[in-house]
């Protein structure tokens, strides 16, 4: 595949962004609209997180664009000082790879929900990851339809009592990052939202990625499912659960690193401690690896109780993005001789309907 040079500076993974030399601030991604989301919204931390690292980037505003579908999560646009869309249902993916295709000097990134993405929007959100859509997917999962009042969602945990679930919910819930990584996303990340660090290192090395980077966000909605994730938030609790993913490391955790990810008989991992798995043993972090089977035996270690729950960059690989490729088409066929429009039409493919 040969990528179309249309002469534009690079930064990383953005190549064809235009950059600037200006030194931004946070405060120049913050926009004149007030902010309107319950309080305690774990969108809060999300949207600063962001509106502090996209600075470093060094990308020109103008050129950054987040599209929204539905939801709690969707209001992001608004409160963006960038080029912003608040499309419709589940259907953001959709008018973000004809953004990214048309406009190769955009950064394009989408913003939604589990009940957004998963559900309305599954299958435009599985069909932009396999294509490779030169696309940043940040989707904030609460476990919960927030804005239209605590019903379950995709995400929600079997058992789930809610408006629409009196009885306990009775679906397997996705696991996003399994999801991402079965549909060939070529990067796959998670974080907390409270996690500050984490998340800007997720969100870094995303926007530095060319393809498409996924990112599950774990976010809490404090009307409609408070304390979802508290216990990956406890001090003590989250040294017990939370396996970072460092690559180049081994994957171990723990308050005193006394646990560790190490390899079963049926090429997937488990958990245990150091001492028995054996230092040798523990998984050395590569998410380079091509073979999705790596990331997506990564992604299982993950439950709907949190016993164990990796969170960083499972997955981070190169190959061809559908938008470069589109482009190039475009290329080659408009140096190509023009077809005969009349020969088109009077060929042997026509037929008469009387």
């Amino acid at each position: 595949m040969t990528q179309v040079d249309l002469g534009l500076p690079t930064l990383g993974g953005l190549d064809l962004v235009p950059t600037t030399d200006e030194k931004q601030k946070a405060k120049d991604y913050k926009s004149d609209q007030e902010v309107r989301w319950c309080p305690g919204c774990g969108d809060y931390i999300v949207l600063n997180t962001i509106q502090s690292f996209l600075p470093t980037l060094g990308l020109k505003r103008e050129n950054i664009v987040f599209v929204s579908g539905i939801g709690c999560s969707s209001r992001f646009p608004y409160y963006m000082n960038t080029y912003g869309m608040h499309s419709i249902h589940g259907r953001a993916p959709a008018i973000a790879t004809g953004l990214a295709t048309t406009r190769p000097d955009l950064s394009v990134w989408v913003v939604t929900g589990d009940g957004d993405a998963l559900s309305i929007g599954g299958n435009h959100l599985i069909h932009a990851l396999r294509r490779n859509v030169n696309l940043k997917i940040l989707l904030f999962n609460n476990q919960i339809y927030g804005l239209t009042k605590g019903q379950y969602s995709p995400t929600s945990e079997p058992g789930k009592v809610t408006k629409s679930t009196p009885m306990g919910s009775v679906d397997t819930p996705f696991n996003p990052v399994s999801l991402a990584v079965g549909a060939e996303a070529s990067f796959v990340g998670r974080a907390l939202d409270s996690d500050r660090k984490g998340l800007t290192e997720v969100l870094t090395a995303a926007a530095q990625h060319r393809g498409s980077a996924f990112v599950e966000i774990y976010q809490n909605c404090p009307i409609f499912n408070d304390g979802a994730f508290d216990v990956l938030k406890d001090a003590d609790e989250s040294a017990r659960r939370i396996i970072p993913l460092r690559a180049g490391e081994p994957i171990r955790f723990g308050p005193e690193g006394e646990y560790g990810v190490g390899r079963t008989g049926w090429g997937g991992f488990e958990v245990g401690k150091v001492s028995e798995i054996g230092e040798d043993n523990l998984v050395v972090h590569d998410p380079t690896i091509a073979d999705t089977s790596y990331a997506f035996a990564l992604s299982r270690l993950s439950d709907d109780t949190f016993s164990h729950t990796p969170t960083g960059i499972f997955r981070q690989v190169s190959r061809p993005t559908y938008d470069d490729q589109a482009r190039a088409q475009v290329e080659q066929a408009a140096k190509a001789k023009p077809a005969d429009l009349q020969a088109l039409i009077t060929g042997k493919d026509t037929w008469t309907v009387e």
